[in-house]
């Protein structure tokens, strides 16, 4: 039986990602697998990044987000909630992050700058990065990290690869959104 040194889970970025990844499985051939997904899914990120704005926007629970200004964004925000359209210039921004986020994800070494960039993407929804008034409660990041999972795992499916690609494929992105949704929820746990 290997030792885990649990206390260390929650102060070592790298020794909690080597253990869950270790856990689930997620190795070099899941890399690969998500590596080679790039030039298949790449014309598709703009499609993905418009589902996942089109579906914030159903609900006032997560539209409501995109009203503060964002981090980095220089422009104006929106008056309010009703003002704010797709359209929007701070929405266009968040959309390229969310585009620069998955083309990442199928392009970059998984290494540690590459954790730490996941590590962020948690943490930049909560009070401890970006604006303080922009806080993301856990309950719409898991939502949002449903619905960007099953619209990834569906562009996957209707890429026509041979079925061994396709289920090395899904799996390993099942994997990974896993693993980033740890990393995710530790921001919120460790402040509750």
């Amino acid at each position: 039986m290997k030792h885990i040194d649990e206390s260390r889970l929650e102060s070592d970025l790298e020794y909690r990602f080597g253990y869950l990844i270790e856990f689930v499985g997620f190795g070099e051939a899941d890399i690969a697998a998500i590596h080679g997904a790039a030039p298949h899914l790449a014309p598709r990120v703009e499609a993905l990044v418009d589902a996942v704005y089109e579906k914030l926007f159903l609900y006032d629970a997560t539209k409501r987000h995109f009203v503060p200004k964002q981090h980095g964004y220089e422009g104006a925000p929106p008056a309010d909630l009703a003002s704010l359209t797709l359209g929007h210039e701070q929405i266009r921004f968040r959309k390229q992050h969310l585009s620069a986020y998955l083309v990442r994800l199928v392009t970059h070494p998984y290494d540690p700058k590459m954790v730490a960039y996941l590590d962020m993407v948690g943490k930049i929804h909560t009070t401890k990065a970006g604006n303080p008034e922009v806080v993301v409660p856990l309950v719409q990041m898991n939502a949002l990290m449903g619905f960007v999972s099953d619209a990834l795992l569906q562009t996957i499916l209707s890429l026509g690869l041979d079925r061994e690609a396709e289920v090395r494929t899904l799996r390993a992105f099942n994997k990974l959104l896993w693993l980033q949704n740890d990393l995710i929820a530790r921001h919120y746990l460790s402040a509750a």
